[in-house]
């Protein structure tokens, strides 16, 4: 018989023969902790000793409240060009705040042995990077997250790759940062990859940038050193935009200034890397405080007494009862309910994934945008981008190419290539192609309206990709940087300007631009020199008119008044003459003659 067997069958009364005892372990049986066991099991008693209530106390009863994680949470970068110790900082800092576990450190001294870059050291990089291929070659290819809290403060790390082959990773990790800490080799200085990344940056919207000068103990900790680059940094402040810059002398490997203050820098009085990343407060975009817009991804349809629209909110706050317009259609509506992942919710703000029901039963389809019906939002079929062309074959004008936008999707033209930015001076260069990690200005045309928005006002409706629809390979990814809206007859562009640029024409001004438009007759060619020859041609039209005047005996005046009214109508008649043809052919079904053909038009 076993213990427990027989304990049980003691503390039920029974009685049990001699040679069974002496069967059993030859350990004592404790009476009074049986007795004990059986008295205190089960739930825990509701009165006190002394018959009174039991007080609950609150563990957390006196302690401040705590921060909610949108508050708390910092989501930052590494970048920078090869080799400057972006995962070696990553992995260092991880390593100071405690937040390598035991198994890993074990995994850490064999790895840095077997494929380490440092001796006998630790590297510390290889707590981030780890693939295979990052390992052999000790650079980063792929952007690695890592998760850790210290201070109080909760981060997301993005380590993303210096080498110029993976520029589009390092964008990648860019467009969900708030924060970007560029590391410059105190060896090498500003390289053109510090320079790259440095732009992409600023492109993507990041406000806050700590300028890291690492590798400090392999030039003797020299101030003279830190200062030129820090002056060469500021010469390209301008361009970039960047409203909080910090700058920090560091050594990734040995861990100064990481989180503890060197005393190899005395002359350095500012803050250690992880002081600054604890209480820095970055200027992010506030989409909780923009216009509403809700991107549909899906069209919730469960059974016929329901119909709901799916995603995630943009920006804005949306409440049951707001009126709704859905984009591209305009149809108007009244927002029935809100369902959450917990069922009814009377309103949904940005970040919230949420099922919203209109009063009407409205045709809207996945891409489409619900937007509050005073939006001034429009549909747009040309805008002005800044791109990062990813590809080794280079980029022209004419490119056909799949936008997505958000959750929208349309083919797409590159109309015109405006520029390209010089990575060195970060000036605008004229250019017919665009190369590989080059970074351009570019005009594109949507083959059907779609919601879009400046990136610097939303950045879901302002960010897209294109696509090649081939290969089915991303190319390019683009930020819109202005509106260019053009009206049905495409005679008038509006341009449409983005917070803080040039303010929009006025209604003056534009109209003076339509009238051009229309004298001009063939606008979509007036940047290719069509502009002047119109006008040489009226130009040598009044001279024929003010002859053959002066021939028919009218004074000279009167024939030179003759062909100033000439130069002036003749384009406008002409313009009349041609729409009225084209009407009289579209009646007869006629299909009249075309020397230029808009987007979308069959020839």
């Amino acid at each position: 018989m076993s213990t427990s067997a027989l304990q049980k069958r003691l503390a039920d009364g029974e009685t049990v023969p001699g040679d069974v005892v002496g069967s059993v372990d030859e350990a004592p049986i404790n009476e009074k902790a049986l007795a004990a066991d059986e008295t205190f099991a089960g739930p825990a008693p509701d009165l006190g000793d002394a018959g009174a209530p039991l007080r609950v106390i609150d563990p957390q009863a006196g302690m401040e409240p705590v921060a909610s994680p949108s508050e708390t949470l910092l989501r930052f970068i590494t970048c920078g060009s090869v080799d400057d110790g972006k995962s070696t900082l990553i992995g260092r800092l991880l390593f100071e705040t405690d937040a390598v576990f035991d198994d890993q450190m074990e995994a850490l001294e064999r790895d840095s042995k077997k494929f380490g870059t440092t001796g006998g050291d630790l590297d510390f990089a290889l707590l981030v990077d780890g693939l295979s291929a990052e390992r052999e070659q000790g650079i980063t290819i792929d952007v690695a997250y890592r998760y850790f809290s210290a201070r109080g403060r909760a981060f997301i790390i993005a380590d993303t790759p210096g080498h110029e082959q993976y520029t589009r990773n390092m964008a990648t990790g860019a467009s969900q940062a708030e924060l970007a800490v560029i590391l410059v080799d105190a060896r090498k200085g500003i390289l053109p990859q510090t320079r790259r990344h440095s732009f992409i940056t600023s492109m993507v919207g990041i406000k806050s940038v700590v300028v890291a000068v690492n590798k400090m103990d392999l030039v003797g900790w020299s101030e003279e050193t830190f200062e030129a680059i820090r002056r060469e940094y500021q010469t390209l402040l301008p361009a970039l935009g960047f409203t909080d810059i910090v700058f920090i002398p560091l050594s990734a490997k040995l861990g100064d200034n990481l989180a503890d203050r060197s005393p190899n820098t005395p002359w350095y009085s500012g803050p250690t890397l992880l002081d600054h990343l604890a209480q820095v407060r970055p200027a992010t975009f506030d989409e909780s405080g923009g216009p509403f817009r809700f991107p549909v991804q899906w069209v919730n349809r469960p059974n016929l007494d329901f119909r709901g629209f799916s995603g995630t909110v943009a920006s804005g706050a949306v409440s049951v009862g707001a009126r709704v317009k859905v984009l591209a259609s305009g149809q108007v509506s009244t927002v029935k309910a809100i369902l959450g992942p917990d069922g009814d919710q009377s309103s949904a703000e940005a970040g919230e994934s949420v099922t919203i029901s209109l009063s009407d039963e409205i045709d809207a389809s996945r891409g489409d945008v619900i937007a509050l019906e005073a939006d001034s939002l429009v549909p747009q079929r040309r805008i002005d981008a800044d791109i990062l062309w990813m590809v080794e074959r280079p980029l022209v004008a004419g490119g056909r190419f799949v936008a997505r936008i958000a959750s929208a999707q349309t083919p797409a033209t590159v109309r015109a290539l405006n520029a390209s930015i010089d990575i060195h001076t970060y000036e605008d260069r004229p250019a017919n192609a665009l190369l590989a990690n080059g970074i351009g200005r570019v005009t594109i045309t949507l083959d059907r309206p779609t919601v879009v928005a400046p990136y610097v006002e939303a950045r879901e409706l302002g960010a897209f990709i294109l696509i090649d629809p081939l290969t089915n390979e991303t190319v390019a990814l683009g930020l819109v940087r202005r509106l260019v809206d053009v009206d049905a007859q495409g005679i008038e562009p509006v341009e449409i300007a983005a917070p803080g640029e040039a303010p929009p024409a006025s209604p003056f001004e534009r109209r003076a631009r339509q009238l051009r438009s229309l004298w001009l007759a063939r606008p979509a060619m007036a940047a290719a020199g069509h502009s002047a020859l119109v006008a040489s041609r009226a130009a040598s039209s009044l001279v024929l008119v003010a002859l053959f005047g002066i021939v028919l005996g009218l004074p000279f005046l009167a024939a030179l008044l003759l062909g100033a009214l000439d130069f002036v109508l003749r384009p406008f008649l002409h313009a009349v003459v041609v729409k009225a043809w084209e009407r009289r052919s579209a009646r007869i079904g006629g299909v009249p003659g075309q020397s230029d053909v808009r987007d979308g038009e069959g020839i």
